[in-house]
């Protein structure tokens, strides 16, 4: 079942108020609903940037795992 974000969500991350893994969990849900590529295009680019990076996969599923492996990398 695809999860679609709500309006709330938007508004919580275009104020700057999502942590960094509420922010993957969100384009997550984004990029599993089709929503990435319909909003304005910074949405896209976030996207494909995490699922270049493998934090998330085409079909949204979340590697956090992944975010964590890079993290500690840093």
């Amino acid at each position: 079942m695809t999860m679609m974000p709500d309006v709330g969500d938007i508004m919580k991350y275009e104020q700057g108020e999502m942590d960094v893994e509420e922010t993957i969990v969100f384009f997550g849900q984004l990029v599993e609903s089709g929503m990435a590529w319909k909003l304005q295009g910074s949405y896209g680019r976030t996207a494909m940037s995490l699922i270049k990076q493998g934090i998330i996969d085409r079909d949204g599923t979340v590697h956090m795992d992944v975010y964590e492996d890079l993290k500690a990398g840093s």
